[in-house]
């Protein structure tokens, strides 16, 4: 084994969730490794949901992590539900003097990846973390890099950011797969296609043919999503069936069509870990929890993670103080569950299951009109969904 690298923070994983800390780090003077598998461009190449949450454009815009997001981000002031043919819109606005940004996850990365690098940042890439042992005092990760060489790290803190199927997350849990775990019985099947919007705002349709989701990258790519079989092969269907689906599903509009140039199936999972913190190794982002991408709470809630990981992290090394990261888990959990429970909500709430009885159908069209009935209801989805106010 090669000579140790020392670092104060050591992060896995060059997603959203490690970047943005090892940006705030540096703000503050403290120095951080940032290791990843992938290459630069296959990270600036993530294609993910981009719904961010106003409390997640301000912290980018206010630490300078990105001035393109207020630049090139649609503001959307609601969503649409669609249910029986007709439309309801949620008014962000009006309920809660909010809004939401779309802006999709691969240009966040472009712009954190943009960010550090510009600030001298150590990312590197092409560098496996293999184990993390989080045993000692002074936790280290080892590895190997593109050439096959080993490395080993050894930090203060580490920081597991190495997404769902996580390396650090067995230094915390004691396995990879050690947390509260729940899978749905359908996905999404996922285009991208080269055509103007066929929405504003985003559309969230619920049908007797399946969920539906229509919404969009830019002036001139649409994303779409329906719901489908885990199992469906996304080559099996042809442009002409996808857009026939499509569009039984969202009625009284007509959608705009156009070339399909990506296409992909999203299944659905929840996943809590067991415990997000053991000694000085902690897990964030996707290697902490994940949840259905019907709320739009993944990115939002790495966000979260990292903004109260920071706190713990100046604390400790500016006055030795870990009151704050002693109370990591506590806090970010308070925030992890709400939207577990909000994304099962949306997710039941819009889609049917394949044992779905009649029943089961006159119940979801009685909860639908329930909350676009309801003004607390109908706050309630916009507060979730643009997000709570930070603890």
């Amino acid at each position: 084994m090669p000579t140790p690298i020392r670092t104060r923070v050591a992060i896995v994983g060059a997603g959203p969730a490690g970047l943005l800390l090892s940006h705030l780090l540096h703000l503050d003077g403290i120095e951080s490794i940032v290791i990843d598998n992938r290459t630069r461009a296959d990270i600036e190449k993530t294609i993910r949901a981009g719904i961010l949450e106003n409390g997640t454009v301000d912290l980018l815009v206010e630490t300078g992590a990105s001035d393109r997001v207020l630049k090139e981000a649609h503001r959307h002031e609601g969503i649409e539900l669609q249910f029986q043919g007709e439309g309801h819109r949620i008014d962000f606005q009006k309920l809660v003097g909010r809004a939401v940004y779309l802006y999709p996850q691969h240009e966040v990365l472009i712009d954190l990846l943009a960010r550090r690098i510009a600030d001298g940042g150590d990312i590197r890439f092409e560098h496996e973390a293999i184990d993390v042992d989080g045993t000692t005092e002074a936790p280290r990760v080892v590895g190997k890099d593109a050439a096959g060489q080993p490395f080993e790290i050894v930090a203060d803190v580490v920081i597991g950011a190495d997404g769902s199927r996580s390396v650090a997350r067995t230094a915390v849990v004691g396995s990879m797969t050690g947390g509260y775990f729940r899978e749905y019985p359908f996905a999404w099947f996922g285009i991208l296609c080269e055509a103007p919007p066929s929405s504003d705002e985003l559309i969230y349709a619920n049908s007797d043919n399946g969920f539906a989701l229509i919404s969009q990258r830019s002036a001139t790519v649409q994303r779409m999503y329906l719901q489908c079989d885990p199992e469906q092969d996304p080559n099996e269907w042809s442009d002409a069936q996808i857009w026939d689906s499509l569009q039984t599903r969202v009625a009284g509009r007509t959608l705009h069509e156009g070339p399909i140039f990506q296409r992909d199936v999203l299944r659905f999972r929840s996943f809590v870990a067991h415990k997000l913190q053991k000694g000085r190794v902690f897990l964030a982002g996707d290697a902490a929890h994940t949840v259905p991408p019907t709320g739009a709470k993944g990115l939002n809630l790495a966000v979260n993670d990292v903004r109260i990981l920071h706190e713990g992290l100046l604390a400790l090394f500016t006055r030795n103080d870990t009151t704050e990261l002693d109370r990591y888990e506590e806090r970010a959990l308070h925030r992890i569950w709400r939207a577990q429970h909000f994304s099962w909500w949306m997710t039941s709430m819009l889609h049917s299951t394949p044992d779905a009885s009649d029943f089961d159908r006159r119940r979801q069209i009685g909860e639908l009109e329930s909350v676009v009935s309801s003004d607390a209801a109908m706050t309630y989805l916009a507060e979730a969904y643009t997000g709570w106010p930070y603890d």
